[in-house]
């Protein structure tokens, strides 16, 4: 078997003559020119391509001349032998590949090497300079802390003696509407928490105001100062929600720059906002900013002088109230006792229907329950009745007779819907009664609550504060 590629010869050739071989013309190969990238740092580009630049030569192969043809015939090769006609590369681009090779790496760690010592000198010099500007900024932080902490301390002190003033002026002012409108007029706003149709102007409440009006004719001078108490109230009030404000934002300022003062490199709840650096909200500077808590100390503190020249004014105005108020006393408490019998009366009344009413919504239920116990009781014989009309239409072919029994089901079937429809009926006729009466309970139950509280005010509140004449100490806003 021949390999594959070979010359066969015919078996009845002759013996082989002797053959000369002669060197045929070398095949002119175009040489390809070594292609290189251009080598730079730091990048490294291998080469794009290679060719060979070996030139190849055909053995001119001259076979044996023959009687009759003289032809040419290519020498058997073997298949091994062919592979090595082909070699891509020569020594030369080999040699040069490897020195390119070697080169490139040498430029590289020479350019890794600089490298590394400019980013160590320049890790050190940045880990520097982030430390000395990371303690920078705590010293500045803390400095704040401490300048935040005396504002603190001066706001504190300040607030608590405003408070204090204003409890004082607050105890002055009650003394006067206590001394100006007295027991009266607390009698009315008593009564004016009565509920619905007792909230009447009745004798009571015409006393009342006879007795507001006395006390307002001899007490015009301590309600204009309890008016001129209650506008510097308001100022003072003023000054202490600016000092609570300023206090509550430094508070919270104090908290927040706490917290940035206590943050380290390893804290859990740092995390990157950028653009931060290019939002500026802030609205004062260190001077506007001392200067502003400066201010509402100031302003504090001429609230409180003040309300210290409107103490000492209103400490000479609490000696007057005269025995004028001795009859108008005793008149309002008379009223007081007659509608407190007649609101009595009226709620035992009420008491006595409550019951009544109650016991026929007790009856109307046992009459809802019986009737509703008939209709289920009525189901059953009507289920029967239109079971047995179903069951007789299966009845076959003639045997269909419109008989008696027929006739007494179909009768049986309206006369028991037609006695469901009167019982459903009266149902809802009692039902409906049920609701009328469970109505008419509320409006008791109503009524009974709002004649409860017009006794609960007149009798006990009322009544309460009235059981003896207001002394002087109490009519000049002591007590």
């Amino acid at each position: 078997m021949e390999f594959l590629g070979t010359t066969q010869t015919a078996s009845y050739c002759g013996p082989k003559k002797c053959c000369g071989l002669t060197s045929l013309p070398a095949v002119q190969v175009p040489v390809t020119q070594e292609c290189y990238q251009p080598y730079y740092l730091p990048g490294y580009r291998y080469l794009n391509s290679w060719r060979p630049s070996l030139f190849y030569k055909i053995a001119n192969v001259q076979t044996c001349p023959d009687e009759s043809t003289s032809t040419l015939r290519p020498p058997t090769i073997l298949p091994a032998l062919r592979s090595a006609l082909f070699s891509r590369y020569s020594p030369h681009d080999w040699d040069q590949s490897n020195q390119l090779q070697v080169r490139g790496a040498e430029a590289s760690r020479l350019w890794a090497s600089r490298l590394t010592d400019d980013s160590m000198r320049l890790l050190q010099d940045k880990d520097q300079l982030t430390h000395q500007m990371q303690e920078g900024t705590s010293r500045n932080l803390g400095q704040r802390l401490s300048d935040i902490g005396f504002w603190k301390s001066e706001l504190s002190y300040e607030l608590d003696r405003l408070l204090t003033e204003n409890q004082n002026l607050e105890t002055v002012k009650r003394r006067l509407e206590c001394a100006a409108n007295e027991v009266a007029l607390e009698c009315l706003y008593h009564r004016e928490k009565r509920i619905g149709i007792d909230l009447v102007h009745d004798n009571v409440e015409k006393n009342l105001i006879r007795e507001v009006d006395l006390l307002k004719c001899c007490q015009e001078q301590m309600r204009k100062l309890a008016q001129i108490i209650d506008i510097q109230m308001r100022d003072n009030r003023d000054a202490q929600h600016a000092l609570e404000r300023d206090l509550e934002d430094k508070s919270s300022a104090q908290c927040i720059d706490e917290k940035c003062f206590n943050l380290r490199n390893t804290s859990d709840c740092i995390s990157f906002f950028h653009g931060m650096e290019k939002i500026d909200g802030t609205i004062s500077v260190p001077e506007t900013w001392a200067k502003f808590s400066n201010d509402n100390i100031k302003h504090s503190q001429n609230m409180r002088a003040n309300s210290i020249r409107l103490r000492e004014e209103a400490e000479h105005l609490f000696e007057t109230l005269s025995d004028q108020m001795w009859r108008q006393f005793t008149d309002t408490n008379l009223a007081f006792n007659a509608r407190i019998s007649e609101v009595t009366d009226v709620k035992n009344k009420l008491q006595t229907q409550l019951a009544k009413t109650l016991q026929e919504i007790f009856q109307a239920e046992n009459t809802i329950m019986l009737l509703e116990r008939s209709i289920i009781a009525k189901e059953g014989p009507l289920k029967v009745a239109q079971t047995r009309l179903e069951c007789r239409t299966r009845r076959p072919n003639m045997e269909l007779c419109r008989d008696i029994p027929q006739f007494k089901l179909v009768n049986e079937v309206f006369t028991i819907d037609d006695t469901l429809q009167t019982l459903k009926l009266r149902l809802r006729e009692t039902q409906d009664t049920l609701q009328l009466l469970v109505m008419t309970k509320c409006r008791l139950e109503h009524e009974l609550a709002i004649k409860a509280n017009t006794l609960c005010i007149d009798k006990e509140k009322c009544m309460g504060m009235r059981k003896t004449f207001p002394c002087t100490p109490r009519l000049v806003g002591y007590t």
